[in-house]
């Protein structure tokens, strides 16, 4: 594996950095340097911009949207989204049911989905999770029973994020009672503003509404918004995993994010010598390095395999476990570095909670982002089932 960038890559990164800097917008980036919870018309804004250069879905083929990028080159992207601390492109639509649709979905479905993913005119949710079948989804029991041209669903799930904004939702439905837990899946698209589905907020430890329970009462869904054959949507569902998973790994982000808790442990605060010149926060920092950079160039060799005609395999668990304990660890770091400025009910005087947040500004969103991304480790299948992957794909036990 090569790891120098060649010069037509280099000119690529430079190129895409002067499109961010030029295009970024001054709003979106004044409501993130107040910490303001990002609403569906702030992540569409940048969406828009990235859809109109042709930049907005990275992976897809040139066939379906894509930029006809090289794996380097998506990484170099990424790199460069995250050092510019863009606000992230919501992967429901992008990156999850958009590579389904178009590797196992009918012309139709390509035809009236995929233009609209792309442009962000539908905004997609993703409806696997459920009360009693998160990481085990083959213990799903929302069920879907023929009805002519139409699927009676009737169910529940959770963990449904952003879903107060969704146009339309990926669920996987249980279609034979009688077959084995796998093979009687079947994956629907769902519009979501169907009678009989209910989204109920969910407020997170953060005091977000980032996450919802969605019910799905006697919902019609057409047939022919069923993706692959009935029965066969737990290949979908694997599919759309092993990409979410590698996603997941956040290398680009998580470097931005030590440079950010570095900086803050540079800082001196009410006069104390700066954080960085402990010597105990200074070697948790290098190790945290030491793990990122390991991640990173397990990212770098699953692009390579990638480049070389490889989908994501058993690796994209190795990425998702080490990524989003990594992640982890940057916010307890972050946590850490600011001190009793970043309690989570600390704050001035004023009319509301947040009227008046004491301390410096990269404090006050350091508690919300702690308790948000303990649930890293859990979603896109929890890390224990990854490691249970991993023993049996890669270590044969």
């Amino acid at each position: 594996m090569d790891m120098e960038f060649s010069a037509e890559n280099i000119a690529f990164r430079e190129e895409v950095r002067s499109f961010i800097q030029d295009n970024y917008p001054d709003s979106l980036r004044a409501a993130q340097e107040e910490g303001e919870e990002m609403s569906k018309e702030n992540f569409l804004t940048w969406h828009r911009i990235l859809a109109k250069k042709g930049w907005v879905a990275p992976a897809w083929p040139v066939e379906y949207g894509g930029p006809g990028w090289t794996p380097t080159q998506r990484f170099i992207f990424s790199e460069e989204i995250a050092a510019a601390d863009c606000v992230a492109i919501m992967p429901f639509g992008i990156n999850m049911v958009g590579p389904v649709i178009y590797t196992f979905g009918t012309p139709e479905q390509k035809a009236q989905f995929l233009p609209r993913i792309l442009s962000g005119e539908d905004w997609w949710c993703q409806g696997y999770s459920e009360p009693g079948a998160g990481s085990d989804l083959a213990s799903l029991r929302t069920t879907a029973v023929r009805d002519g041209d139409d699927y009676i669903v009737n169910g529940q799930k959770t963990w449904t994020t952003m879903a107060q904004h969704a146009d339309w939702g990926f669920f996987l439905v249980k279609t034979d009672k009688e077959a084995k837990a796998q093979e009687s899946i079947s994956f629907l698209l769902i519009d979501m503003k169907s009678p009989g589905v209910t989204v109920r907020p969910i407020i997170t430890l953060g005091g977000e509404h980032e996450v919802n329970e969605v019910w799905l009462e006697d919902v019609r869904v057409p047939v022919s918004n069923r993706v692959y054959e009935e029965n066969k949507g737990w290949t979908c569902a694997k599919f759309l995993l092993a990409h979410e998973r590698t996603g997941i790994a956040g290398v680009a982000r998580s470097k931005r994010g030590v440079e950010k808790i570095k900086s803050i442990a540079r800082s001196e605060v009410d006069g104390d010598r700066p954080l960085l010149q402990n010597p105990f926060f200074k070697r948790k920092v290098s190790e945290l390095e030491i793990d990122l950079t390991a991640l990173e160039f397990t990212e770098l060799r699953s692009l390579a395999g990638e480049a070389a005609g490889k989908g994501p395999g058993p690796e994209s668990s190795l990425l998702k476990i080490k990524g989003s304990e990594i992640q982890q660890r940057i916010t307890e770091l972050a946590l850490e570095a600011v001190g009793h400025y970043g309690a989570p009910y600390f704050r001035g005087f004023g009319e509301g909670d947040n009227a008046h947040p004491i301390g410096p500004d990269y404090a006050h969103r350091a508690a919300p982002t702690y308790f948000n991304t303990r649930k890293t480790t859990i979603y896109g299948g929890s890390n224990e089932i990854q490691r249970n992957i991993i023993a049996k794909m890669v270590l044969g036990l």
